[in-house]
């Protein structure tokens, strides 16, 4: 969908800074567009964009940053992604997929996979070679979500359109 809105919650800058350099460093040079980041939503209708913005400054606004954490690897089959579990975050996650029921993509509607890629695009051998790699030496970690952001896709790279962090007490 051309313009579409993209909802990603915001890595904290020392856990954004380790996954973006293993995402630099695995990713495909000429598809690479974007940061490592954390998707809630991949496209919503850009004709909600005041409504989005209304409401992640809501939620960001009355709710405190979620717990989150690095829980494993997962195959992508051309790619590889960290597996990150985050109850605060699916609440909040599910409060803005009731919101916009009826306006959801099939993609979108059918629930969440939280997960950070740092390798998409490549033969499966690869894939499966980085994973093992980064398997060897993994053990769940901490996470830290900063917020929440909205983006619009550009066809490649994305276009940010505003960042919310979390300020309030609930969710903890």
């Amino acid at each position: 969908m051309s313009g579409a809105l993209i909802v990603t919650a915001m890595i904290e800058a020392r856990d954004l800074a380790w996954l973006d350099a293993l995402r630099r460093k695995h990713f495909p040079p000429e598809r690479n567009h974007l940061k490592a980041h954390l998707t809630m939503f991949h496209a919503l209708a850009p004709s909600l964009e005041s409504e989005v913005r209304w409401l992640l400054a809501r939620l960001a606004s009355d709710n405190a940053a979620p717990e989150a954490r690095l829980v494993g690897l997962m195959s992508l089959g051309r790619g590889v992604a960290y597996r990150v579990e985050s109850q605060g975050l699916e609440e909040v996650r599910q409060l803005l997929a009731e919101h916009f029921h009826g306006a959801l993509t099939a993609q979108d509607a059918l629930g969440w996979r939280p997960h950070i890629t740092v390798q998409n695009k490549v033969q499966p051998a690869v894939a499966k070679a980085l994973r093992a790699e980064l398997e060897a030496d993994f053990h769940p970690r901490p996470l830290g979500i900063a917020g929440l952001a909205l983006h619009r896709y550009m066809g490649g790279p994305w276009e940010p359109l505003g960042r919310w962090p979390f300020r309030g007490r609930g969710l903890r």
